[in-house]
């Protein structure tokens, strides 16, 4: 017997590999070493760059959010949320993103599907400004579904150690800013399908309210708040905190960063929510406490500043193309999220 009769095209492994180099190559930064396909990737960082360099790394996935890309039959964007989650959770301490590797792990290869998810993930690291230095594709017969594959993504980043953006700074009367989400992001699928497709009876190509079909909204890329932070911190915006709005929602996330003694206190009534939170709230009757410690309800990202940066900081997210509001303070407390008209 061959390998591929046990269900493992060699062939097909090696050709998308072949296809992938040109997708690595763009997304190439200095620093880069190696070209895809040896064993290992290598990078040089730009160590004299900075006083006391740190390296960062994390790692995360794309969630259920994958189950509507195989409904949908759409697998362009699910490597942009796979690059986001993990860039978005690094530059919370002030990390500027180096590299990335991804895993995609199917039954058998079908190689323009893993080519389409492929593509994202090297759209999602030009736009995070790192390289796609690596990764691995098992086909694993017997063991994932027919048609379906999961994905996993690690990035490692660089900042100096006296810069690392950790919250101890956090002061009572530091304004909360936040950065609009895209939608849902990648978080709450498995309660999000179960409202639509098991209780609405909806499918991924019926229309929704306000325009879009379902595999549309819910196919919404995460968005990448790497220049985002990166612009804050050339004007010399103090960024006190940041968090990162993925599982557990706004209620959930914010306390990761907060001193024991202060609470962070938010007002909805000051950014405006993307149509499907509300949509999921009613449709699944979710209590609203439920949908802040579940969903991002808007906000992508948080940021920690003193009060008389706020304006200015604004001003410069703009210009960047982020919509942004002050949405909330910091006051004396334990370390929690409290959420006007929810929480108290």
């Amino acid at each position: 017997m061959e390998y591929k009769e046990a269900g493992v095209d060699i062939e097909a492994g090696n050709r998308l590999v072949e296809f992938i180099k040109p997708l690595a190559k763009s997304t190439a930064i200095p620093g880069v070493v190696t070209e895809l396909g040896g064993f290992s990737g290598l990078f040089a960082p730009p160590w004299k760059e900075y006083n006391d360099p740190t390296l960062v790394a994390c790692t995360d996935g794309v969630g259920t959010k994958l189950k509507v890309a195989f409904m949908a039959g759409k697998h362009h964007t699910v490597g942009i949320d796979l690059v986001a989650m993990n860039v978005n959770d690094l530059i919370t301490v002030g990390a500027k993103p180096l590299f990335f590797l991804d895993y995609l792990a199917t039954g058998k290869l079908e190689e323009e599907k893993a080519l389409e998810v492929v593509k994202g993930i090297a759209r999602g690291c030009r736009e995070a400004g790192c390289a796609l230095l690596g990764g691995e594709t098992a086909e694993m017969p017997n063991f994932y579904p027919p048609g379906e594959y999961d994905l996993a993504g690690f990035a490692v980043g660089i900042v100096d150690r006296q810069a690392i953006i950790d919250g101890s700074r956090i002061q009572e009367g530091d304004k909360v800013l936040g950065m609009a989400s895209s939608g849902l992001h990648s978080n709450g699928y498995s309660l999000v399908r179960k409202v639509i497709f098991e209780k609405e009876k909806l499918a991924v190509s019926s229309p929704l309210p306000w325009g879009k079909s379902v595999a549309q909204e819910l196919l919404e890329p995460t968005r990448i708040y790497v220049t985002a932070v990166e612009a804050l911190r050339k004007h010399n915006i103090d960024l006190r905190g940041l968090a990162h709005i993925t599982g557990g929602g706004l209620l959930e996330n914010p306390p990761r960063i907060l001193p024991p003694n202060l609470t962070m206190e938010l007002d909805p009534s000051q950014w405006e929510a993307p149509p499907i939170f509300p949509f999921i709230q009613e449709k699944g009757d979710v209590p609203t406490k439920e949908m802040f410690r579940t969903f991002n309800m808007g906000i992508g990202l948080v940021a920690v500043i003193p009060p008389h940066q706020a304006s200015e900081a604004l001003k410069i997210l703009e210009k960047k193309g982020y919509r942004a509001w002050e949405i909330g303070k910091i006051v004396k407390g334990k370390r929690e999220v409290k959420v006007w008209g929810v929480t108290h």
